[in-house]
């Protein structure tokens, strides 16, 4: 899917009764969303047992 059509998608899922401020949101999220998934693609990232790792030490401060 395009960066179009999935812009398109995502604010077609939107209530009619949408703000600009939302509908920007929304966009934002979903951008960075895909970002993310293009970096693990190329195999960047951190392994699930590293950050399980960081969460336990996080929540124990």
């Amino acid at each position: 899917m395009s960066i179009k059509e999935i812009a398109m998608h995502t604010i077609q899922e939107l209530p009619d009764t949408v703000s600009w401020g939302k509908v920007e949101e929304k966009i934002r999220f979903v951008a960075g969303i895909q970002k993310a998934m293009r970096s693990l693609d190329k195999g960047k990232g951190l392994p699930v047992e590293d950050v399980e790792a960081m969460i336990e030490e996080w929540s124990t401060k």
